[in-house]
């Protein structure tokens, strides 16, 4: 099974297929715990095919399309906007605002960590030699 093969597939279909693989896995390693098993690779080649089809409904479920037909730049980029990362909010806890602000300082300032102390290194240990110890 081939992934050209599946993108034209519809959903339904796919997440039949998705559910007779995983039948099909289940008692392939049923087999190979009894010992029935005559081809290991069986199993690998299953679990290809499950990967392929949940990368193809991932696919269709985030809106990429990795097959372009020959379209100017503008409209892919138009076809298949991406969605903004929404920006990271600060920390503020809110007992340190009003005494944040009685002090001068905005909230920003106030919120902002203050740098780690630097740890000092331990000497090591001078070792001893395996000659002095045996004389």
């Amino acid at each position: 099974m081939k992934v050209d093969e599946l993108r034209v597939l519809e959903e339904d279909e796919l997440s039949t297929r998705l559910k007779t693989s995983r039948r099909e896995l289940y008692e392939l390693r049923f087999k190979s715990a009894v010992g029935q098993l005559e081809n290991s690779s069986q199993i690998a080649k299953v679990r290809h095919d499950i990967a392929r089809i949940l990368t193809v409904l991932n696919e269709r479920e985030l809106g990429i399309s990795t097959i372009q037909v020959a379209a100017p730049l503008e409209e892919a980029a138009v076809a298949a906007p991406r969605k903004a990362k929404p920006k990271r909010k600060e920390f503020v806890d809110e007992e340190d605002e009003p005494a944040a602000e009685a002090a001068g300082e905005t909230v920003a300032e106030a919120a902002e960590p203050e740098p780690e102390p630097v740890a000092e290194e331990k000497p090591k240990r001078a070792r001893r030699s395996t000659k002095a110890a045996k004389e």
